[in-house]
């Protein structure tokens, strides 16, 4: 019973939370400006929450705050109406974070707490900063890529979900994920292969190849996505990086796949 409630909650959260991601896209770049910046913001923040939870102090609030002008710059950048250059501004904040910890007394591990500080930035705010390239690759606003890469990861994960449920019987990394298994990887690697193809039929947004190679992409880069928040909630000792979203944990949970598929993407369309 209580796995059928279980259920029936992740797929209620799954529906509105994609609701809403997609007619954000859809809105425009307004609606998707704030809906993703929001997402960065939550995502950064639980970062932090989880890190302070082992008793380390990244100063949550300055990193949040340089997550937040990261996306805000970029976005800005990618659309043509603000000048590059304005992206050195963010190293001089960034750099506030030592003169903090060399006054702070009740710190006993300021140098790893700097660490972290920068890895909640390069780890969580990054990734979505780099999705205003995506969103704006044609040189204008086109949800077309974004919305298709998200598609081919809810894809790949319904379609590894439901073949590993089924067929999984060899263990993919233990070590981190148990749960997960090579057959379950490769009914998802199927799936989102599928999807893509399905995709690049009624998109203009990139070439039916560059689509597949977007999907192989999301199934490696998204896998490992995947078991390294698997390796960081272990290392935090916990189940789920948070309870926002019902059913589905945090929002880490949540977008651990897109984070670090996004980054390979960028390269992958700046270059080709």
């Amino acid at each position: 019973m209580n796995k059928f409630k279980e259920l029936y909650q992740r797929i209620i959260s799954a529906t509105a939370g994609a609701a809403l991601i997609v007619s954000s896209l859809i809105i425009g770049e307004w609606g998707y400006f704030f809906v993703f910046l929001s997402i960065s913001v939550l995502a950064q923040w639980e970062f932090y929450r989880l890190i302070k939870l082992q008793s380390y102090l990244p100063i949550r609030l300055l990193g949040v705050i340089i997550g937040a002008a990261l996306f805000t710059l970029s976005f800005f950048v990618a659309r043509g109406t603000l000048d590059p250059k304005y992206y050195f501004a963010l190293f001089p904040v960034a750099s506030f974070v030592f003169l903090i910890k060399l006054y702070k007394k009740n710190d006993n591990s300021p140098f790893l707490s700097i660490a972290l500080f920068y890895l909640g930035i390069t780890y969580v705010a990054l990734p979505f900063a780099l999705m205003n390239v995506v969103v704006h690759y044609h040189g204008w606003y086109s949800y077309e890529i974004l919305l298709g890469l998200m598609l081919i990861i809810w894809a790949s994960d319904t379609g590894a979900y439901f073949t590993g449920i089924r067929f999984g019987r060899r263990k993919l990394f233990e070590r981190h994920s148990p749960k997960k298994s090579w057959e379950g990887a490769i009914g998802g690697a199927i799936t989102a292969v599928g999807f893509a193809y399905l995709i690049s039929q009624y998109s203009t947004g990139l070439a039916t190849w560059q689509w597949v190679i977007v999907s192989l992409i999301v199934v490696i880069a998204g896998t490992y996505g995947d078991l390294v928040e698997s390796m960081f909630k272990r290392t935090m000792q916990i189940k789920d990086s948070g309870t926002s979203i019902p059913g589905h944990g945090g929002f880490l949970d949540r977008f651990d796949s897109l984070i670090l598929a996004v980054p390979f993407v960028v390269v992958f369309l700046k270059l080709f």
